[in-house]
């Protein structure tokens, strides 16, 4: 993620009239706001250390209650494993950051904020769709500050040639493009793909992508029921009530991996789906917000532009999908009440619009969302707006899952329907922990 150098400054003057003026997110932090520290507190992340140092340590210049915080920077290989042993042995952090895949597997490591505190619809209020896995049947795993959705690079110049002035609006779309713009060799081989779509092993974001078009197309993967625990949904109905949204979806997407059809654009033995872009080689690429610098670092002459994820034409609404960070209290925090002040202080207005732009992402908090954005943070910012979520059993196991029913339907080992329903099945035995 990229730094912005001098944004210390205007962090300092937000976490200062935050101060001075009283006003934290929730009622949390009321109490703990007025003393002049809350007590050591620690955070643990992966984004770069000086830079978040730097911001807390300019904001206590003026926030005294910030004084004794701390922020570690952990190797993001190995972050999971770090926290929970962490957390195990009683010296881990009193915050630490995730993103909201982990949010249900990891609600036992944290001291969940109670919904008398911070009520459901204060919270769906405040942050985006996209946060809900936040919210568990008994209370809030974190709050959010961040978010990366899901876009559309394209290249400029491969659609030129094939005649395309701008990158595709629908997915629908595609069919027509993929016989214009994917080339082959005589004996077959894929030289210049439209779009990465189809495998797994290759494709940087597979799981999150086919999310994206379940939740497009009106499906869910799993739900609370009325008694707070968590089913599987893989097999109920979406838009279409001829069959469930998750066929609908996987049958599109593996669409572009089958060499019978005539819109075939991608295999397993192509490159990684971000490199053959940058290298220049395909037309359409599906990836985060956050990977535009990384592209321009790699290939610095590739002519190419950002749209936003492309939506089924027949839908009432556009859906997108983001990664979204949140702050959470340890469980095992010595100091619960100062943590949670902390955390409600820097997910406010103000300092979750400083934190996105110090770290290239957008803001999770709609306030935030609704200002005037330039250039492609104004799409991103757009594409979060509209991103939506699911709640993760077990993002390790669900990314197995996700990987066998792309498999069993692409090698021809099972029928569309089938892989479905083997994957429905697997998701409720991920659920129930075996």
């Amino acid at each position: 993620m990229k730094k912005l150098s001098g944004f210390q400054l205007t962090l300092l003057a937000v976490f200062g009239a935050c101060a001075v003026a009283g006003v934290l997110i929730f009622a949390i932090a009321t109490s703990t706001a007025k003393s002049s520290t809350v007590g050591p507190v620690t955070i643990w992340g992966t984004v770069d250390g000086p830079t978040f140092t730097s911001m807390i340590q300019n904001a206590a210049n003026t926030y005294p209650a910030l004084s004794q915080v701390t922020y570690v920077q952990k190797n993001s290989t190995t972050y999971t494993t770090d926290l929970t042993a962490a957390l195990a042995a009683g010296s881990g952090p009193d915050l630490f950051m995730m993103t909201q895949d982990r949010a249900v597997p990891d609600s036992g490591e944290v001291a969940l904020i109670p919904f008398t505190s911070v009520s459901v619809t204060q919270f769906q209020n405040a942050f985006i769709e996209g946060a809900n896995p936040f919210l568990v049947p008994k209370g809030v795993v974190a709050l959010p500050i961040a978010a990366d959705p899901l876009v559309l690079y394209w290249n400029k110049d491969l659609l030129a040639t094939a005649g395309y002035a701008q990158p595709p609006q629908y997915w629908d779309q595609l069919f027509d493009m993929a016989t214009k713009l994917t080339k082959r060799d005589d004996a077959g081989n894929i030289l210049t793909s439209t779009i990465a779509l189809g495998e797994y092993q290759n494709i940087d974001d597979a799981k999150d992508i086919l999310a994206a078009l379940i939740l497009q197309a009106g499906g869910t993967l799993t739900t609370y029921d009325s008694t707070g625990k968590l089913d599987s949904t893989i097999s109920k109905s979406g838009i279409s009530s001829s069959e469930p949204a998750v066929e609908t979806a996987l049958r599109f997407y593996t669409e572009f991996a089958d060499p019978s059809k005539t819109d075939y654009s991608w295999n397993g033995s192509l490159p990684k789906a971000s490199q053959d872009f940058a290298q220049g080689n395909l037309g359409l690429y599906v990836g985060y917000a956050s990977e535009e610098p990384l592209i321009k670092q790699e290939n610095p002459n590739l002519n190419f532009a950002v749209a936003a994820l492309p939506q089924i034409r027949s839908a009432s609404h556009s859906v997108d999908i983001a990664r979204v960070y949140g702050i959470a209290v340890a469980r095992t925090s010595k100091n619960i009440a100062g943590a949670q002040a902390v955390a409600a202080t820097l997910v406010a207005t103000a300092n979750s619009a400083a934190y996105a732009t110090a770290f290239g992402l957008s803001s999770a908090r709609r306030d935030v969302l609704s200002l005037t954005a330039t250039g492609d943070q104004s799409l991103f910012n757009a594409e979060t707006i509209v991103s939506y979520g699911w709640a993760d059993p077990n993002p390790d196991k669900t990314a197995t899952l996700f990987q066998t029913m792309i498999e069993n339907t692409t090698s021809g080992s099972m029928l569309l329907a089938d892989a479905v329903g083997r994957a429905d099945a697997q998701m409720t035995q991920i659920i129930s922990g075996q």
